[in-house]
């Protein structure tokens, strides 16, 4: 997606001499399942990514600030008690994190210092804050909670509001909270996660567009005087 390797040896190469980080650590492997949220470094380059989602459901690579690049979030999937009593918390990406803040439960998402390993905040899961969504047909979309519709014995409901005022809803599990209130933790991919009807993508196309040909017959225009 970023250019720098055009074939399947060439990105063996870029790994294999250690160019590339997935959350601070080295990976050698060129199939290695990075996933949402982890923070993909490029030594060469200086250059930090966030994986994040589009709202068309394709993992986009986002660029990110150094200071940003320090921490990511994490879902916690459970809470549960260990061997001695020890409390723990699972993560969405496959972590166990000994000794949580008490009042971490399970949905909530926790601020993960890459470096050390450690919980710096967290934020709950209720109404009221910014959240994206991670699956379903509404993924890649980001809105703040407006309510949470309890069904017993079933799928719980959450409905959301986007910044350009579009309600959609989805299934408790398909929600990832990203920040507190409308402010959200983390910088978002352009357009901030507000998914374009038919004509507002083909208007949009249309501008682009104009551009590029206005651009192209002004540099033609310059080279002709």
């Amino acid at each position: 997606r970023l250019q720098y390797a055009l074939t399947r040896q060439a990105v063996k190469f870029i790994v294999m001499q250690k160019h590339v980080k997935v959350d601070g650590k080295v990976r050698t492997d060129m199939n290695y399942p990075a996933g949402f949220m982890d923070v993909i470094s490029l030594e060469a380059t200086k250059e930090l990514f966030r994986l994040l989602y589009d709202t068309k459901g394709r993992f986009a690579l986002h660029r990110i600030s150094p200071e940003e690049g320090k921490y990511k979030l994490c879902r916690i999937k459970s809470s549960q008690l260990g061997p001695k009593g020890v409390p723990y918390v699972n993560t969405h990406d496959g972590r166990t994190i000994r000794y949580p803040p008490p009042d971490l439960k399970a949905m909530d998402t926790a601020m993960l210092d890459i470096a050390t390993g450690k919980i710096t905040k967290f934020c709950k899961f209720t109404v009221g804050n910014i959240a994206m969504v991670i699956n379903g047909n509404s993924v890649g979309r980001v809105g703040v909670i407006t309510h949470i519709e309890k069904h017993p014995g079933s799928d719980d409901i959450v409905h959301m509001k986007d910044l350009a005022n579009h309600e959609f809803s989805t299934r408790f599990e398909n929600v990832f909270v990203i920040g507190e209130g409308k402010e959200p933790w983390i910088t978002l991919p352009s357009g901030k996660g507000i998914r374009l009807s038919i004509l507002e993508e083909r208007e949009v196309h249309h501008k682009a567009l104009k551009k590029q040909i206005a651009f192209y017959e002004q540099r033609k225009r310059t080279v002709l005087s």
